[in-house]
């Protein structure tokens, strides 16, 4: 598993900002995929998952009803769609890939491959 974030930039709050994560193994799947962020001086946070299937997702309460999860299997390709961003959304922003059970999905433990980060900056 090899994960590849990228779409990260700056954004004006209540825009719009597409991420997308690519796999490049052969496995993709079989993992169930996660979006987690870390904003400087803070710990790394769960933001988003969903199951290896896409039939299954979850979110932090921030962000429900403005950030969607969603992947294309054919594409080994995870995407969070960043809709009315605000300020407080301003981290790096992470993917991760960990076994397709759904168990501990907003668990940062459970995962066992992480991408490389991709910063979102969010102005008011």
């Amino acid at each position: 598993v090899q994960l590849q974030a990228s779409g990260g930039g700056s954004v004006q709050a209540g825009g719009s900002l597409p991420l997308s994560c690519a796999d490049s193994g052969r496995a993709f799947g079989t993992w169930d995929m996660g979006w987690f962020r870390q904003a400087p001086g803070k710990e790394r946070e769960f933001v988003a998952g969903i199951s290896w299937s896409g039939s299954r997702t979850s979110y932090i309460a921030s962000v429900k009803g403005r950030f969607t999860i969603s992947r294309d299997n054919a594409k080994n390709t995870v995407y969070l769609q960043m809709n009315s961003p605000k300020p407080e959304d301003t981290a790096v922003y992470y993917c991760a890939a960990k076994r397709g059970d759904f168990y501990g999905i907003g668990w940062r433990s459970e995962y066992h491959y992480w991408g490389q980060g991709t910063q979102v900056t969010v102005s008011s």
